[in-house]
């Protein structure tokens, strides 16, 4: 309890924005393609329509960009404390206190600058939790807020919302207390085979409140399994 306390005490207003794209080796820039919110809070209710690409509170502001990305190869989303965040230190880009998992998924649409992602289309291509005691946001933390994510080979080529995501747990004893930090991308994806169609999930719809993985206390007792939310990962 006393850790836990802590935690909540130094952790605040510690958040964290999924502010930019890398692609091939070129980082796409702070908001290129990647709709941004001003503000680095999460959402708390997994019932909101911004537990899709974010939204209220967090208004994000539209990109016309369009990122072209081949199937089958990997991108990174960077992760910053806030949008005027340069540094790559851990504390520039999420308190250490933030443990949880990271989590990617695509949705297929026919406009990716105009498209909500509120509603169904959503498939999880990534999914990183706990092992060995490392949650995947530490990996994130402690690696220079780089959060890698392979694009699957056989899905149909077209334009796609990419929806990196964060979850961090130290509050999430209680329902709402888990923290949700996603942001999405505009994605061309080309090259894609089409020979797999994956079964989808929605946004809101994929997460409920009484999920293990979403009401869960961290510290007491102390935790060595953990089943990340939402669908299982989707694969080639």
């Amino acid at each position: 309890m006393k850790l836990q306390l802590l935690a909540l005490a130094g952790a605040a207003s510690a958040h964290t924005i999924f502010s930019s794209l890398e692609v091939d080796g070129v980082n796409h820039g702070v908001g290129g393609g990647v709709r941004v919110p001003q503000y680095n809070g999460p959402i708390e209710d997994v019932t909101s329509n911004s537990v899709a690409c974010n939204g209220s509170p967090n208004p994000t502001s539209p990109s016309s960009k369009v990122i072209t990305v081949q199937a089958g190869q990997n991108v990174t989303a960077i992760w910053r404390y806030m949008l005027s965040t340069t540094g790559s230190s851990p504390n520039d880009v999420m308190d250490s206190s933030h443990k949880g998992p990271t989590i990617a998924y695509l949705k297929k649409v026919n406009d990716a600058t105009t498209d909500s992602g509120v509603g169904g289309g959503w498939f999880k291509i990534q999914e990183d939790g706990l092992a060995n005691g490392v949650w995947g946001t530490e990996k994130v933390i402690n690696g220079q807020g780089r959060h890698s994510i392979r694009i699957p080979s056989c899905i149909a080529p077209g334009q796609y919302l990419l929806r990196a995501e964060m979850i961090a747990l130290h509050g999430a004893g209680n329902y709402p207390g888990a923290q949700f930090y996603m942001e999405c991308a505009q994605l061309n994806i080309v090259g894609g085979t089409g020979s797999k169609t994956p079964s989808t999930v929605s946004f809101p719809g994929a997460y409920s409140g009484s999920d293990p993985g979403v009401k869960i206390n961290i510290y007491w007792p102390v935790v060595t399994s953990y089943k990340v939310p939402g669908p299982s990962v989707f694969t080639c």
